[in-house]
């Protein structure tokens, strides 16, 4: 048996390699110049059949690592979403062996379509050693809002 203990241990080194995949995924979510290669970059943290899920509707939604990434690529890069940006507020790592569990708030702020917007939420990403180091095998998140909309 695993104990919550023994799970939550892992070296420094794989911490540290774990929280700089975690601060690269929350940066790839930055509009302007270079969002492209952020992208990209967001792209190679993944597995390749990695599964995305947003739970923020009626209904969640999973995507492949392509059919998330391609809509956000547009939006970021096409001057209807400016000054935006994402970024994580705390989270907690869990390790044991060659898995890994990130689980922690985020923010983001920007504006679309000429009107400013803010907002919060959580952030789940599992993640798994490979030759290439950490890479996302799964993420899932949700938007905070109120509570009306959620019944």
């Amino acid at each position: 048996m695993v104990d919550d203990v023994h799970a939550s241990r892992g070296t420094a080194a794989d911490r540290e390699a774990v929280e700089s995949v975690v601060r690269a995924f929350f940066a790839a979510f930055t509009s302007g110049p270079d969002s492209s290669a952020r992208l990209d970059t967001l792209r190679s943290l993944f597995l390749p059949r990695a599964v995305i899920t947003s739970a923020c509707g009626p209904e969640p939604a999973a995507y492949g690592v392509e059919e998330f990434i391609a809509p956000r690529e547009a939006l970021l890069s096409g001057g209807t979403l400016v000054d935006f940006r994402e970024w994580e507020e705390g989270g907690r790592i869990d390790l044991f062996g060659d898995v890994a569990h990130w689980f922690g708030s985020y923010a983001k702020q920007g504006v679309l379509d000429g009107e400013p917007f803010t907002g919060r939420g959580a952030k789940s990403l599992q993640l798994v050693r490979t030759s290439a180091g950490w890479r996302i095998s799964a993420a899932a998140w949700d938007d905070e809002r109120d509570v009306a909309q959620s019944q």
